[in-house]
């Protein structure tokens, strides 16, 4: 039953992250009368929480950045990085319209781009990768504009903040995070702007200079907002409304009533994945696997998954996630990832063995594979444990421990087990349930290797990716450095990931496929609630709101398209 709507629009977006956000603003500039849906009480999804930089290879900011890219290097990387999983059309798709996509943002919207020219592909030894420039990020953004609306858009992950408050962008965080010449004094800088900004400091502990996810959503909303695009908060999706095998609209909860939203020329899903159902995560992910150890909105429970299977769409890599290595802080709602800490000289990950089991400086989604390769019942790895000593406590951040913090300071986090700590590597061992012997060893053998700056074992430090994160100022391999001053610490790492990678199957057009390889008329998915573009890889920063964003674009030309 078709008739008796509530509302009525063109194009309906469920879901506010970037890629839905990006989706509307396209949309409205073809013509569209559009509406965004959002389930929770914030805006923003896990983009708002995340880093938000875009992987867009060939982009318009990269011969700026004298760095030259091409199609054919592009499809290059893809197709050698992907692997075979994903088809050549939606590779090319990606490859085509990403860079328009970026440009039309530049151009046409709030939105302000950073290129990163420092920060390399993940994986340099493969055909066609760059050592910089095809990931980008947005600049600071001036939440002044947002009025109070700001407080409605999800707040940024702990992880993306300096000391629980200031935003700081990839470029920045580097600096300060792996100890830079000027790191400390922008820091300052920093840490002034935030303390400067009254009365704002009696309102919200908010930085309104925020930088990640926060300044991409922001400027993003402001640009919706100029277009008098509505979202609709506390507006979950309930079920798709099918007539004649088209999608017509959703039937939503909005005010706890059911309400029927017709969609003239699509609904495109961009609803993020399932991290936060425990029961998809079991039934999909591989085991061990917990919710609490995601970086990603728990919020994010697959429901237009779940409602796309039951409108007969297929679903892929539904055993996947976009991995990296967490930490669950007590008390803190989302994990954080251990990217930079694991790349810094002077730390190792090791399984209950006390073994090494991978390239710590690897891109993080190697990790946890890794991870779960090694684990079996006579050498557990989920949780691994990330082990380094007092030099390193001292120069470097961990989790949220700043650098150089007394330990003293940061009894509670030792009194609540998150981080272990022993005068002897057999204490250590022994707090964390780990082979002392098998500890002993792999210390031993990564302080051979950090006097010649070779890991015979993993080759921790060999490429350009690896080294982006390591402490330049330590030779001959920044990554490397023994782990020989006590006191001995550790915390557990987890197999966690930044969302999960498996969802709805979609063409180059971003429609949803059913198993037949049809399309379902009138319905599109993006993002994470889509199968990956990127297959099992994860081949630059930026490699999942990259395609989200372009998908967006996608979907929105061909639904006014149609």
């Amino acid at each position: 039953m078709t008739e008796g709507w509530d509302h009525e629009v063109d194009v309906l977006v469920v879901g506010t992250g970037a890629g839905g956000m990006t989706a509307a603003l396209k949309a409205h500039d073809e013509g569209g009368d559009v509406l965004l849906i959002e389930k929770t009480s914030q805006y923003g999804g896990s983009s708002a929480m995340s880093s938000c930089l875009l992987w867009i290879p060939n982009n318009h900011l990269m011969p700026g950045l004298g760095i030259e890219d091409s199609p054919e290097d592009t499809m290059d990387y893809l197709r050698g990085t992907t692997k075979g999983a994903v088809s050549q059309a939606r590779l090319e798709a990606f490859r085509d319209t990403g860079p328009e996509m970026l440009r039309y943002l530049a151009e046409k919207t709030r939105v302000v781009f950073v290129g990163l020219p420092e920060y390399p592909d993940y994986y340099p030894a493969v055909k066609g990768s760059k050592p910089g420039g095809r990931s980008v990020e947005p600049d600071h953004f001036d939440a002044k504009l947002l009025g109070e609306d700001f407080l409605n858009m999800r707040t940024q992950n702990l992880q993306m903040q300096v000391i629980g408050r200031l935003g700081m962008t990839a470029v920045e965080a580097r600096m300060v995070l792996t100890g830079q010449p000027g790191g400390m004094t922008l820091f300052a800088k920093l840490i002034l702007k935030y303390v400067m900004d009254i009365p704002w400091r009696f309102r919200s502990r908010r930085d309104r200079n925020p930088s990640g996810g926060n300044a991409l959503i922001g400027m993003l909303r402001i640009s919706l907002r100029d277009r008098e695009v509505p979202i609709w908060l506390e507006t979950p999706a309930r079920d798709i409304v099918i007539d004649e095998g088209r999608v017509v609209g959703m039937e939503v909860e909005r005010d706890g009533q059911s309400f029927r939203i017709r969609a003239k020329r699509g609904v495109i899903f961009a609803a993020g994945g399932f991290e936060g159902n425990q029961v998809m995560r079991e039934k999909y992910l591989p085991n061990p696997t917990r919710a609490e150890w995601t970086c990603g909105n728990a919020a994010n429970t697959g429901d237009v998954i779940e409602m796309g299977i039951k409108a007969g769409a297929a679903v892929d890599l539904m055993d996947d996630a976009w991995w990296g290595p967490t930490s669950v802080v007590p008390g803190e709602e989302q994990a954080r990832m251990l990217v930079i800490e694991k790349s810094l000289p002077g730390s190792i990950l090791v399984s209950q063995k006390g073994k090494r089991f991978v390239n710590e400086a690897a891109p993080y989604i190697d990790i946890v594979n890794s991870m779960y390769r090694t684990h079996t019942p006579e050498e557990p790895c989920v949780p691994a444990f990330f082990v380094f000593d007092a030099q390193y406590r001292k120069k470097y951040m961990c989790g949220p421990v700043l650098q150089g913090t007394p330990d003293f300071v940061i009894q509670k986090l030792f009194r609540q087990g998150y981080m272990k700590r022993s005068d002897t590597l057999e204490g250590l061992a022994e707090q964390l349930g780990v082979d002392p012997a098998g500890l002993k060893e792999s210390v031993a053998k990564n302080n051979e290797y950090a006097k010649t700056g070779v890991d015979p074992e993993f080759h921790r430090g060999d490429n350009i990716y690896d080294r982006y994160y390591g402490d330049a100022k330590v030779t001959p391999n920044p990554c490397l450095g023994p782990i020989g001053k006590p006191p001995y610490y550790a915390i557990e790492a987890f197999a966690g990931e930044l969302g999960t990678k498996g969802g709805l199957m979609v063409d180059e057009r971003a429609r949803v496929l059913m198993s037949s390889g049809e399309p379902i008329a009138g319905l599109y998915a993006i993002g994470n609630c889509s199968s990956a573009l990127t297959g099992p890889s994860y081949p630059g920063a930026g490699a999942t709101i990259g395609p989200a964003t372009t998908f967006g674009y996608i979907a929105a030309s061909d639904a006014m398209a149609d």
